[in-house]
């Protein structure tokens, strides 16, 4: 049943147009003014509201202006009806107006449209926020030269079966740019599969990758698809590539040469159809001449390499993306239209922005929640304070080499450590964030000697 609000400070007027609604089927709550109205919709929800223009205190328009962001039907009643008075009413938003004497048919007329309209809207909305939800994770926003360069390249290759290699600091949207290569290619409407290397254990990430028969070993009870099999037909985004295990670096390269895969415990070689698209935040030349990467790898991944710039290197970005992100979070937030003000745009301007668009998705969402006006304010972006300072007990002793080696341990100690404190010591979320391995954090927290306080 169809739930209606009448605001009318004339009784009569008031119970007539109950007893009417009520007949046709409505269920029917009335206000006097517009303060009793302003509780009842604090209480409970209305398909749509029929109110009085002239009421002692709040006018109808006023009111209509207070509930305009709850998005419900708005049905005007005047005995003063003119042109203008209705124009005003529905700049203001008004669904319709309506001059006294009331005609019952017309106004039933008017409150079916009203309701069907709200219908219409709401699934539209839906509709937008479902196709927004997917559209979002492939969008890139930016004006910044170099961004606009690398992405008309990924516009090129993106109908390709080429490999990818997406490289950037992390935080830079490299898996957003994976999603962008998958949506502009004859491949948008297979599987999209990611996985990041570097936050799964290496004992799990096997698994994962090729999946494995039942009975194939202890505790596998059944059979596992491996998520490059999930892949077919799609594409498959491997992120941080660069903190793949040397083992399993081996086992990839095959399987992007023979586009065959095996489960574990099985000999079945299983073709496999799927786009490769690759990334790492690391210097992967560095680590081939290091050891630590497999050269094989490296050219077979390198075929067609796109390079993110960070985040403080794209000024105006910064502040297209934040309301970007204001937009997003205002609406999921149903805040309604929020602004930067001069000094919050300065500040965020201001910031080097280390954990670049990531670091800045979660400052936008902070300052949403924080800000209490239709302005978020300086105050309300809330970034580190000062950058890191040296402690006065640093050995400075020694070559150049050597103060940078210890420095370097001294500043990875305090990130492991404040990311193991923020996460309560669960290793396997903190190496998602630190973007490492599972074993380089157990080998860092050793080297250390980090304990659970």
């Amino acid at each position: 049943m169809n739930k209606l609000l009448v605001v009318e400070d004339n009784k009569s007027m008031q119970e007539m147009l109950k007893s009417i609604l009520e007949e046709k089927g409505y269920c029917v709550k009335t206000a006097d003014d517009v303060s009793d109205a302003l509780i009842l919709l604090k209480k409970e929800n209305f398909h749509v509201i029929i109110s009085d223009l002239q009421m002692p205190g709040i006018n109808g328009i006023e009111f209509l202006k207070k509930i305009r962001c709850l998005n419900i039907p708005f049905i005007l009643l005047t005995a003063f009806g003119s042109i203008e008075l209705a124009v005003t009413a529905i700049k203001e938003g008004a669904f319709d107006f309506i001059s006294k004497p009331v005609d019952p048919d017309y106004l039933f007329i008017l409150i079916e449209k009203a309701i069907e309209s709200t219908r219409i809207l709401r699934e539209n909305i839906i509709f937008k926020e479902t196709y927004t939800s997917e559209m979002e994770k492939s969008i890139i926003i930016g004006t910044n030269p170099t961004l606009l360069r690398e992405a008309e390249k990924l516009k090129q290759v993106a109908p390709t079966d080429t490999p990818v290699l997406l490289l950037g600091e992390s935080g830079t949207g490299k898996e957003l740019f994976a999603r962008a290569i998958h949506k502009l290619s004859d491949r948008k409407d297979k599987p999209f599969i990611a996985i990041n290397s570097a936050s799964i254990p290496g004992n799990l990430l096997e698994n994962e990758l090729f999946g494995h028969e039942k009975g194939s070993y202890t505790d596998a009870y059944v059979r596992q698809i491996g998520k490059l099999e999930l892949a077919q037909g799609g594409t498959f985004f491997l992120d941080e590539i660069g903190d793949l295990p040397l083992n399993l670096q081996g086992k990839i390269l095959r399987v992007i040469e023979e586009k065959k895969v095996s489960r574990i415990g099985s000999n079945l070689e299983i073709d496999l159809d799927i786009r490769f698209v690759f990334a790492t935040n690391i210097n992967l030349e560095k680590a081939v001449s290091q050891s630590m990467f497999r050269k094989d790898l490296y050219f077979r991944i390198n075929v067609f390499p796109i390079q993110l710039p960070p985040l403080r290197d794209r000024g105006d970005d910064i502040i297209l993306l934040s309301e970007y992100f204001i937009k997003k979070f205002s609406l999921e937030m149903k805040k309604g239209l929020i602004t930067l003000s001069p000094d919050a745009v300065r500040k965020l301007q201001g910031y080097s922005w280390p954990g670049n668009i990531r670091e800045l998705l979660n400052t936008i969402e902070r300052a949403i929640i924080l800000c209490k006006t239709d302005t978020i304010g300086e105050n309300d972006i809330i970034l580190p304070e000062k950058p890191f300072s040296i402690p006065d007990e640093f050995n400075f002793s020694g070559s150049l080499k050597q103060i940078g080696n210890r420095a370097l341990h001294m500043v990875e100690k305090i990130k492991i450590e404040q990311t193991l404190k923020e996460t309560h010591f669960n290793k396997t979320r903190a190496a998602e964030i630190l973007e490492v391995s599972y074993k380089t954090l157990l080998d860092k927290i050793k080297e250390y000697d980090i304990t659970e306080n």
